[in-house]
């Protein structure tokens, strides 16, 4: 924090502090110095259960936080729609990282960025210098919830008219026979005169 010189309640292990002489910081806190390290391990994590809580997101500039579901912290809100048709564009694939990300190449499940920005950019996340670095696995998740959704407003209809139809050839299967019967009948008494 040695740049800050204005501020209150902030905690600063390894980093200067942000936004220069001038400017002021409060209930901070500041761990290291991007581009400085390159990697962070934080014991007692792994392993431990942490239950009803919200997984943490980390943004290009290394912010950690949530994302908040809750109406109230949102607006214009309303229904996806067919926003959710572009995940039929996709292409899931499996993989292994470079042995400089995975030393073990543990098989991984997951989409191309790259294709992905192409089919919807929105669902792409940029790193600082506004390249391509991930996809937005949780936004797809709930596109893909939609996609159940609407699949499964479908078959509830295709049911129903499955069902009409299966009515319909009962009553004609009915009406079947009794044409049967009066064709009996009929003849029965064309034969009798």
């Amino acid at each position: 924090g040695s740049v800050i010189e204005r501020g209150d309640n902030n905690i600063y292990i390894g980093n200067i502090g942000g936004g220069g002489l001038s400017y002021r910081e409060d209930n901070i806190i500041r761990i290291g110095t991007e581009g400085l390290q390159v990697s962070a391990f934080i014991a007692g994590i792994s392993g431990r259960v942490a239950n009803g809580g919200a997984a943490v997101y980390v943004n290009s500039d290394g912010h950690l936080g949530t994302l908040l579901s809750s109406a109230r912290f949102k607006q214009d809100i309303h229904s996806m729609g067919d926003a959710s048709d572009v995940l039929l564009a996709l292409r899931p694939v499996a993989f292994h990282y470079k042995p400089d990300i995975d030393p073990h190449g543990t098989a991984q499940f997951g989409l191309i960025a790259e294709e992905v920005d192409k089919v919807d950019p929105d669902l792409v996340v940029r790193d600082d210098k506004h390249q391509i670095y991930s996809v937005r696995y949780e936004a797809v998740n709930a596109m893909l919830l939609n996609e159940f959704l609407k699949q499964h407003r479908k078959f509830e209809e295709q049911s129903a008219e499955i069902e009409g139809l299966k009515s319909k050839a009962a009553k004609v299967d009915a009406l079947e026979k009794r044409l049967i019967e009066l064709e009996r009948l009929v003849k029965s008494r064309a034969e009798k005169q």
